[in-house]
């Protein structure tokens, strides 16, 4: 055989002798409901840590930041599909769950008048524009013009920006002792209790 045909062989037996592509050892990370459950517990902890407080305290911790952690963890999830296709329908199946959440939170608020006299001047002003922002409904499609490529990924982010309203609402009406907790009202599950902090090594 020929130098140049045996080499042709060699090479060809080598690539078939290649074991597939192994997954990438992706980092673990919670779903989108478990992130929204942890974002949950977590102002319920705020919160109680400013009820522990001696004097009354004005609406400060309101932050929807985590909302919108939880939303990108969302992405990361559908960027790891193998398809620009499977990509974009993870995409469209994160946005109708944020809708649906966010649906469930509305259901969960009190109307405005039934909030007058609580809190201080601020919340009282705050709540009834909180509220009114939880329910507001696009004036049309968001994501019109976008290549599809980045169609799914607005679709779904601005889905996340109304949960985030409408959970803004929600820790208002918390702090206003007026709503119940996210496990109480249904629309989120306790998540497993934190794990204790391990002690740093003392000297000697």
């Amino acid at each position: 055989m020929k130098p140049l045909v045996l080499g042709v062989c060699l090479l060809a037996g080598s690539a078939m002798a290649q074991p597939e592509e192994a997954a990438p050892d992706y980092a673990p990370l919670p779903s989108f409901g478990e992130c929204m459950d942890e974002e949950a517990a977590r102002y319920e902890r705020a919160l109680k840590r400013l009820n522990e407080m001696p004097e009354d305290q004005e609406f400060e911790i309101g932050d929807t930041r985590g909302t919108g952690y939880c939303g990108s963890v969302g992405f990361v999830h559908c960027d790891r599909e193998p398809t620009l296709e499977e990509v974009q329908d993870c995409q469209l199946k994160l946005a109708a769950e944020e809708e649906a959440l966010a649906e469930k939170i509305r259901a969960t608020l009190p109307l405005p008048e039934e909030v007058e006299g609580k809190g201080g001047d601020f919340e009282q002003a705050l709540y009834p524009r909180a509220y009114a922002l939880a329910q507001g409904i696009s004036a049309g499609p968001d994501c019109d013009g976008d290549i599809p490529q980045r169609g799914t990924w607005c679709t779904a982010w601005e889905a996340n920006n109304r949960l985030r309203d409408a959970i803004l609402a929600w820790q208002l009406a918390r702090f206003l002792g007026v709503a119940e907790t996210a496990v109480a009202a249904g629309w989120a599950e306790a998540p497993p209790p934190l794990r204790p902090r391990a002690r740093e090594a003392e000297d000697d």
